[in-house]
């Protein structure tokens, strides 16, 4: 999908279709995350603090659980 930037007030929008926002489960309400790497966008709906925290726990714990064998499959 090509889209443009449109012109709004000093500064430049990017309109996201609705069936895009419905795919991403995001209201015009919600906040996103945009992050680059320099050479895209990404936008992300803002997860919950929690939810972030739980998910770092759950690494932790298969990193510890599985160590011995990511580095046999690093290697």
């Amino acid at each position: 999908m090509l889209k443009t930037l449109v012109k709004h007030g000093n500064s430049y929008a990017l309109v996201i279709d609705k069936p895009i926002l419905e795919l991403l489960k995001i209201s015009p309400t919600d906040q996103v995350e945009l992050s680059t790497d320099g050479e895209s966008i990404r936008i992300a709906p803002v997860q919950p603090t929690d939810r972030k925290s739980a998910v770092r726990a759950a690494r932790g714990k298969i990193n510890a659980k599985y160590n011995k064998a990511f580095k046999k499959l690093a290697e």
